[in-house]
C-alpha cells in the first residue's frame, strides 16, 4: 500500500504547518514525519573536517518528506549560507545548544541527530533525540531503514 499526501500550509511563524488542513474538505489524519538533525564539522562531507555523511543523503531525507536541519557550533548565518549554497531548503538551523527548541516547534514520530562527538550526543540526547554517530563504524548501527526509499506504487 502507498503512503498518501497529506498538503500542509505555512504557519503564522513562516514555516510548514503539517498539522492544517488545506484540502478544503473533512480534516485530515495527521501523519507524523521523521526529523533529522546534521552537525556540519566533522560529520557532512563539506564539513571541515569532512565527515561521512554525503549531502545526497540530505536530499534522499528532505525527497522523502523528512523534517531536516542543521544543528552545529557554526554560526546561524554560516549553516544558512551553507544551504543555500547546496540549494537545499532546510527547516531549521541551531546552535548545539538549542536542539530542544527544535523539538518544541516540530511534531514528528521520530527525533535524530547525527553527529560526530560526544558534545553532539549529550545535546542530542539531553533534548530528546535519537543520536547517531557519524562515524564508519557506527553508520552500520544506525536504523536500516532510515533513509531507505519507499517502494513504488
Amino acid at each position: 500500500m502507498c503512503a498518501s499526501f497529506t498538503p500542509f500550509a505555512w504557519g503564522d511563524d513562516g514555516h510548514r504547518d503539517r498539522r492544517t488542513d488545506v484540502s478544503g474538505g473533512a480534516a485530515l489524519a495527521v501523519s507524523l514525519v521523521t526529523l533529522v538533525s546534521f552537525d556540519i564539522d566533522g560529520t557532512l562531507e563539506v564539513g571541515d573536517p569532512p565527515g561521512i555523511v554525503p549531502i545526497a543523503l540530505i536530499r534522499t531525507a528532505k525527497r522523502l518528506g523528512y523534517v531536516v536541519g542543521s544543528c552545529s557550533d557554526r554560526p546561524i548565518s554560516y549553516q544558512r549560507d551553507l544551504w543555500e549554497r547546496l540549494h537545499i531548503a532546510v527547516d531549521f538551523t541551531v546552535l548545539k545548544h538549542q536542539l530542544a527548541d527544535v523539538k518544541g516547534r516540530f511534531q514528528a514520530a521520530a527525533y535524530y541527530h547525527i553527529g560526530d562527538t560526544d558534545i553532539d550526543d549529550y545535546f542530542a540526547t539531553g533534548a530528546g533525540f535519537s543520536f547517531l554517530r557519524a562515524d564508519a563504524p557506527a553508520r552500520r548501527l544506525w536504523p536500516s531503514n532510515l533513509f531507505a526509499e519507499p517502494p513504488a506504487c
